[in-house]
C-alpha cells in the first residue's frame, strides 16, 4: 500500500488542481477521494514520483469529468457560475487561493475547450511540464504546448482587469453592501462602474437574471427587486472571503435563502459582480459557522 504521509503532503495542491479544472466543490472533493483510492490501491515502489503520478492522476479524473459537464453545462438554465469557496478571512485552508481562481476568472475558463483548460491549468498555474500533461489530455507535448499558449491569449483578452489592493476591494464591498442594506441606490449608482456586469446564478432553481445585466442603472433597478425577497428582520449580511477576495453573503435562515457575491474592482469601482444563488452551488457551505 502506498504511503499516506505522501498523499497528504500533496492533499492541498491535488484539491486545488481538481477545482480549478472542474469549478466545482463537490466534483473536486471527489477526485481527490478517487484519487487516494487509487494511490492506496498502488504497490509500494511503484511510483517512483508520488507527486507526478499523482497529478496524472487527478488531472485525468477531472478532464475526463469536464467533458460530461460541458454537456450538461449547455442545457444550464441562466448563466453558470463556479461553486463559490467562502471562507471567514484569509485564503481557504486546503489551497492557497489566488487570481486563477476567482469567479469571475473561473468563468472565462468555462469558455475554453476541456484540453486548453487542463493545459493551461496544470502548466501556467502549477508548472506542470507539457511532457506529463500530454499524458493526460492524449496529445503530443508540441500540441499541448499550442493548447497552452492558445489559452493563455484567450485568458489574457477576456479576463476582467482589476485590483490588486485588497483595502480597494474591501472598500468597494464595504460600500456596496451598506448600500443595498440601506436602501441607498443613488450611493450604490457611485460605486458601480457605468459598464458593470451583473451575472446571476439560479440554475432554474430559484429566481435570478436569465442574461448578464449590463449597466449601472439596470443593476441597480434589479439589487432593489433582489433585496425585496429578503425579510430584513432576519436577514443578516456577511463579508467574507470569497474565492481569495473579499466578498459578500446574504443568508436569510428563516426564509433558507443565501446569496454568495464575489466581485471584480478597479479604480475604485465594482466592475463586474457574481452572483450563486443556486442552493444545490450553495450545499457545502456551513452557513453558521460563517
Amino acid at each position: 500500500m502506498a504511503d499516506l504521509t505522501e498523499f497528504e503532503r500533496e492533499r492541498k495542491r491535488l484539491w486545488g488542481i481538481a477545482y480549478r479544472i472542474t469549478g466545482s466543490v463537490a466534483d473536486a472533493e471527489d477526485a481527490v477521494q478517487e484519487t487516494w483510492l487509487r494511490w492506496q490501491r498502488l504497490p509500494d515502489g511503484e511510483a517512483n514520483d508520488p507527486r507526478s503520478y499523482l497529478t496524472t492522476v487527478i488531472s485525468r479524473l477531472c478532464y475526463d469529468q469536464l467533458g460530461s459537464a460541458r454537456a450538461r453545462r449547455e442545457s444550464y438554465v441562466g448563466p453558470w457560475l463556479p461553486e463559490p469557496v467562502v471562507t471567514e478571512s484569509g485564503p481557504e485552508d486546503r489551497v492557497t487561493l489566488d487570481e486563477s481562481v476567482g469567479l469571475a476568472m473561473l468563468t472565462v475558463l468555462e469558455r475554453l475547450t476541456p484540453a486548453e483548460r487542463t493545459a493551461f491549468i496544470l502548466h501556467d498555474v502549477f508548472a506542470v511540464p507539457f511532457k506529463e500533461i500530454a499524458d493526460v489530455v492524449g496529445r503530443t507535448p508540441d500540441s499541448v504546448r499550442q493548447l497552452a499558449s492558445r489559452a493563455r491569449r484567450r485568458v489574457r483578452a477576456e479576463a476582467p482587469s482589476r485590483s490588486v489592493d485588497r483595502g480597494e476591494h474591501r472598500r468597494a464591498v464595504d460600500a456596496f453592501l451598506s448600500a443595498v442594506m440601506g436602501g441607498d441606490f443613488d450611493g450604490l449608482l457611485e460605486i458601480l462602474d457605468p459598464e458593470v456586469v451583473w451575472r446571476s446564478d439560479g440554475g432554474g432553481k430559484v429566481t435570478a437574471a436569465r442574461l448578464p445585466v449590463i449597466g449601472d442603472e439596470k443593476v441597480v433597478r434589479f439589487s432593489r427587486r433582489l433585496m425585496r425577497a429578503f425579510d430584513p428582520d432576519t436577514m443578516h449580511a456577511l463579508v467574507r472571503e470569497v474565492n481569495g477576495s473579499p466578498g459578500l453573503v446574504l443568508v436569510d435562515p428563516v426564509g433558507e435563502r443565501c446569496i454568495v457575491f464575489a466581485f471584480s474592482v478597479r479604480g475604485g469601482l465594482i466592475t463586474e459582480i457574481d452572483a450563486v444563488v443556486n442552493p444545490e452551488k450553495l450545499r457545502h457551505l456551513d452557513l453558521g459557522s460563517l
